[in-house]
């Protein structure tokens, strides 16, 4: 099932090429227009060039001062009075770009840029992909029916079970109505080279392991591993189009004319903001679980060998991950380090986890590492 999956996958990949073409037929420069649009609403505002923020006339504090300068204001309390009491709604909180004077920005139509017949194509492509899916889903059940244990004991099994789950976060976020279908196109290509290499050169038969690790910790580490590894790379790949898309928009703002492949491709993808805060949300999300998934591979090690810790290569990797990613949410949240900066973080934490699997397994004297690939 997993050949025929990678057919299926094939299709795809043709029908978002072919979407990303014919959008490449329309004319789109929201990001050009808008900020034009914002540079002049700027050159128009008073004498004392500031520029109200909510489009309202000078807001007042509540005990009549004028807010001072440009500094951003914190969320607003609203008091209801219900009979003697008072009641302080809670306020809202509002997550600040690392770029303000961009938050204004329309995102772009999507891969088909609006063209009728490129959005045909992109329908077309995420059924083929949901289709792929559940054939390559079956794949994993056949296997792990086939050795009676969890599918994911070396690393075969590990990757074709991590493409089906990234494969699965997508199809997620799309049935939750995010507007991620520009992710198709690099996520099917990464899930046919992995799928590839899987077949190719990391193909073993079935097997038993070790009765030291035959345990259910096998199901939650490395289970949880192979979530959080799927999802670490959807937003690895949205934090390299939002660097792309940030030097696009930059170079807009600073009067530049980029070229015309990067305006077609560019133009029809989310601004940087949402890019920015997409990432971040799949990172602060999934964080929690990989601090969990080293906490239970100590479990399972205490278990199997006796001790929680033993500086492995994996166990010294793994903790490397950790900190490359709790580096990124710190940088994230830390003035000056916003955008570019902390989008240099998340993406080498991503390497981090690469040479962990890969290079561990292949390259290091290890007790994580597997035979007979």
């Amino acid at each position: 099932m997993i050949y025929t999956a990678m057919v299926v996958y094939a299709l795809a990949f043709i029908a978002y090429i072919t979407e990303w073409i014919f959008g490449s037929r329309s004319r789109v420069s929201r990001t050009a227009t808008a900020l034009t649009a914002g540079r002049a609403g700027r050159a128009g505002t008073g004498a004392d060039g500031r520029e109200a923020t909510d489009g309202t006339d000078a807001d007042l504090e509540s005990d009549g001062t004028e807010d001072a300068g440009d500094a951003p204001r914190g969320p607003a309390v609203t008091v209801r009075k219900g009979g003697s009491a008072k009641v302080l709604d809670r306020p809202k909180v509002v997550t600040r770009s690392s770029t303000p004077s961009r938050d204004h920005l329309p995102d772009g139509p999507g891969a088909s840029g609006g063209d009728g017949q490129g959005d045909l194509y992109g329908r077309v492509a995420i059924s083929l992909t949901t289709l792929a899916f559940l054939l390559h889903f079956g794949g994993v059940i056949t296997r792990a029916v086939a050795v009676g244990r969890a599918p994911w004991a070396n690393m075969f099994e590990f990757s074709t079970a991590f493409s089906a789950v990234a494969v699965l976060g997508f199809l997620g976020f799309l049935a939750a109505g995010r507007k991620v279908r520009w992710i198709g196109l690099p996520l099917v290509t990464t899930v046919l080279l992995d799928l590839g290499l899987a077949v190719t050169v990391l193909h073993t038969e079935t097997d038993q392991l070790p009765p030291a690790l035959q345990s259910v910790w096998l199901w939650i580490h490395v289970g949880l591993a192979i979530v959080c590894g799927a999802m670490f790379y959807l937003g690895m790949v949205a934090t390299v189009a939002f660097l792309f898309r940030d030097r696009y928009e930059s170079k807009l703002a600073s009067g530049g004319t980029p070229g015309r492949f990067a305006s077609s491709v560019l133009e029809r993808m989310p601004t940087s903001v949402s890019l920015d805060k997409f990432a971040y949300r799949i990172n602060a999300a999934i964080f929690p679980l990989w601090t969990f998934t080293i906490i239970a591979g100590a479990i399972w090690a205490e278990n199997a060998w006796g001790r929680y810790w033993g500086w492995d290569p994996k166990e010294v990797w793994s903790l490397i991950t950790w900190l490359g990613y709790a580096a990124y949410l710190h940088a994230r949240a830390t003035a000056g380090w916003r955008g570019r900066k902390a989008a240099y973080l998340a993406i080498a934490a991503f390497v981090c986890f690469l040479i962990n699997y890969y290079g561990v397994n292949l390259f290091a004297n290890s007790l994580h590492s597997y035979s007979g690939v």
